[in-house]
């Protein structure tokens, strides 16, 4: 057998690893909630399970946002420039058309309200030169977190079948926003926004219906079902909650509501860690309680 031969084998064995792994996404039922503070799990279910995360790739997006932000390389007021490959991202964008500006904060604000594909690849493209450099980043990222099942493929999660995740973590990004950028996580509670003119609204119902709910992320393709991470603050207690792959939107924020209301019961309630530490955003497998 020559070199070149056996090198030939050894990438079709890799490539065919690979394509198996990611086979095994489809829009499958899961949830994970966490205490965010003592890294406590509380509900799992299929945690582990790759699933592909829709729009809740944008909360890696904006963690890099985020991340240049406080190393002074974009700023708040900063113009970015639509593409026309940003432009041309349907359904959910800005839409001011190829070759316009918006600032940092447009941009930001119109992920976290209105889940802007194109503002997302405007952002990627600022920082990464293209979605597929910047998709590299956020993979690097996510590993360097502890999303070790973790794998991007553009900013705004549209259909790849290669880019996969699970609710675990999505959970440790979800803990991570919140742990590294305290100030910027804040946004994730914005219910709506004003956008030159326009009154624009979130389409994130546990915002509404839920008390103590603070953001943070929805999600839906077909190939993905309805996602969501959410944040809430009862009593004391601070969990991330993720669901993926339900059938329905109403059928994902009702499950998410039963999460949250088992896990922030008094009955649930347990010693935290000493306040201003900061707990690994990486989820311990022990035995969730009810």
């Amino acid at each position: 057998m020559t070199k070149m031969t056996s090198r030939l084998r050894a990438t079709a064995l890799s490539s065919a690893l690979l394509i198996s792994a990611f086979a095994q996404a489809e829009a499958g039922q899961a949830s994970f909630v966490v205490d965010a503070r003592s890294g406590q799990v509380l509900e799992a279910s299929n945690q582990d399970d790759l699933n592909y995360p829709a729009s809740l790739t944008k909360m890696m997006t904006l963690y890099l946002a985020f991340e240049a932000l406080h190393q002074g390389r974009l700023t708040w007021e900063q113009k970015l420039t639509m593409s026309e490959n940003a432009e041309s991202k349907e359904p959910f964008k800005l839409a001011i058309g190829a070759g316009r500006q918006v600032t940092l904060r447009e941009a930001v604000e119109s992920i976290v309200v209105l889940s802007a594909n194109d503002s997302a690849v405007a952002i990627a493209e600022q920082l990464g030169g293209s979605e597929q450099a910047f998709a590299r980043a956020m993979t690097d990222k996510a590993h360097q977190l502890g999303m070790k099942d973790t794998v991007f493929k553009n900013p705004s999660g549209l259909p790849d079948p290669e880019q996969v995740t699970t609710a675990r973590d999505m959970a440790t990004l979800g803990v991570s926003l919140m742990r590294d950028f305290p100030e910027e996580f804040k946004l994730f509670s914005m219910r709506g926004f004003q956008f030159r003119g326009m009154k624009l609204r979130g389409h994130n119902n546990l915002m509404y219906r839920y008390d103590g709910v603070d953001g943070i992320k929805t999600g839906y393709t077909d190939a993905s079902g309805y996602n969501v991470v959410t944040s809430a603050l009862k009593g004391g207690r601070r969990v991330v909650g993720v669901v993926m792959g339900e059938k329905t939107a109403s059928i994902r924020d009702d499950k998410m509501a039963g999460l949250l209301d088992s896990t922030l019961s008094p009955s649930t309630a347990t010693a935290y860690t000493t306040p201003g530490t900061q707990p690994g955003a990486t989820m311990t497998d022990i035995q969730p309680t009810k």
